[in-house]
């Protein structure tokens, strides 16, 4: 049933509920396009029509349900819940939008083509809904269009909740693209508009074309965690936004995590020594496993904010030696396990220095938790996960210290050693001694005073990207 004319149709200047954002779409006359989707309804259309209005927005919609109806249209795809399925519907149908009306509105009109192949709950399988959505719009008649991609999860336990669910997230897409493109961050955020994480999670984002000029894709998959769309969020070594299953799907994978504020040959020696004991698992043998960096919110955090500038300056650090990154808000490891055996039923490999063990038994880390330490080592190992450790030294003369024979309070030390026994914790065997009095933040104090010592510490590639573009508050 179509909205009632009345004072409700009077509506802010942004608009967060679905409806009103439906009908401004609708209200609007310069835009004009076509609603495809697969798998879930036409719950986006739907809205289109429900407000009224439709017809000066709408210029077609299409449910290519079937799977040989969807491949005659679009062409034949791997898999139809797809990035590559929705990239091909979103080229089809906008280029039948321009072929179509670019002659008769084109002058006036910016088209625009949206889409989604969603696979929902269904009477076979209870699980969470996933699919990929997009845009491919014009902001300006006859423009270049740009495009916003993205992956959702969705969480609600029906397939019709879901299904509402997809539907609002598709509305916030397609104003959001007219109304916050120059607000990118603001985009991103109003994806939530009505809804809330227990309902739906965007793991994934990327932003192209002219509306979006200028915009780093890495900022965007930050803004993802930093927002709460997401716990975490993936881009390659290149800068390309992946979504977490198209890389790890059952792959051996491998993490270290780190402030990486900047990369330092210990890092990289670390990161090597347990992927050359990682390899040679009898579990991982013969397979390539997935390596990632892993950012957490709280190594990003500092005065209670997260500086953007600093985070790319660290992306094209690990960008400079071809490492993919993770970013996430994970407090514990055991949530970073969780997380990754979403994705894996393989081995999963935890590179770490002995710090980190350090805070495995510190129990000041575990008020949320009712076991404690106990109830994290155990969350963190009870699937197939390694933690792989290196040594450290307290003094550039001391001793070297390793995960067997550091200083441990008496209540922790009858679980290292059974996790030692059981092969959950592994020192790192082959490792550079000179390195060990290393430490990244005597580094970036170095970068900062202009003390040219700190080249020597860091990898060559970490070196000259610090210093052509002058990172970390280069002093020269």
């Amino acid at each position: 049933m179509p909205w009632p004319l009345d004072d409700n149709r009077v509506m802010a200047d942004h608009p967060t509920s679905t409806r009103q954002k439906a009908l401004a779409l609708n209200l609007d006359r310069s835009k004009y396009g076509t609603i495809a989707e697969i798998g879930a309804g036409q719950e986006v259309a739907r809205w289109f029509f429900v407000v009224g209005g439709a017809a000066g927005t709408v210029a077609k919609t299409i449910s290519a349900y079937d799977m040989e109806v969807s491949d005659s249209i679009y062409g034949r795809a791997p898999r139809y819940v797809s990035r590559e399925r929705l990239q091909a519907m979103l080229e089809y149908e906008f280029s039948q939008l321009l072929e179509g009306l670019g002659g008769t509105r084109g002058e006036a009109t910016t088209f625009f083509a949206f889409a989604d192949t969603v696979a929902t709950r269904s009477y076979h399988k209870l699980e969470d809904g996933r699919g990929w959505m997009g845009m491919r719009f014009q902001c300006q008649p006859k423009e270049t269009p740009s495009e916003v991609v993205l992956h959702v999860n969705l969480r609600d336990n029906s397939a019709a909740l879901q299904q509402e669910a997809l539907g609002v997230v598709g509305i916030n897409l397609i104003y959001g693209a007219y109304h916050h493109r120059e607000e990118p961050e603001t985009l991103i955020g109003s994806l939530m508009d009505g809804l809330s994480r227990d309902r739906v999670e965007v793991d994934m984002i990327k932003l192209s074309g002219p509306a979006f000029d200028g915009v780093d894709n890495r900022l965007m998959s930050l803004q993802l965690v930093e927002q709460g769309l997401t716990d975490a969020a993936m881009f390659t070594a290149a800068g390309e936004m992946v979504q977490p299953s198209e890389v790890l799907y059952k792959k051996p994978i491998l993490v270290e995590r780190g402030s990486f504020r900047p990369v330092t040959k210990l890092t990289l020696d670390l990161l090597e020594g347990a992927r050359e004991q990682f390899l040679a698992e009898p579990a991982v043998k013969g397979q390539e496993p997935v390596v990632l960096m892993e950012m957490t919110l709280r190594n990003l955090t500092e005065d209670s904010r997260v500086d953007h500038a600093d985070f790319i300056a660290r992306a094209e650090i690990l960008g400079a030696l071809g490492q993919d990154v993770l970013i996430s808000r994970f407090a514990h490891y055991h949530h970073l396990a969780d997380y990754l055996s979403r994705y894996t039923d393989r081995l999963i490999g935890i590179a770490a220095g002995l710090p980190s063990i350090s805070e495995l038994a510190d129990e000041r880390y575990y008020h949320d938790l009712g076991g404690g330490m106990l109830e994290s080592t155990g969350r963190l190992f009870k699937r197939s996960v390694k933690m792989y450790v290196y040594p450290k030294r307290d003094t550039p003369a001391g001793p070297v210290i390793t995960v067997e024979t550091m200083p441990i309070a008496a209540s922790w030390r009858h679980l290292r050693d059974f996790l030692l026994e059981s092969g959950h914790l592994v020192p790192i065997q082959r490792y550079d001694e000179s390195l060990l009095s290393i430490y990244t933040k005597d580094v970036l104090a170095r970068i900062q005073s202009g003390d040219a010592s700190w080249e020597t510490m860091v990898p060559p590639a970490v070196a000259d990207t610090i210093r052509t573009k002058h990172l970390f508050g280069l002093k020269p």
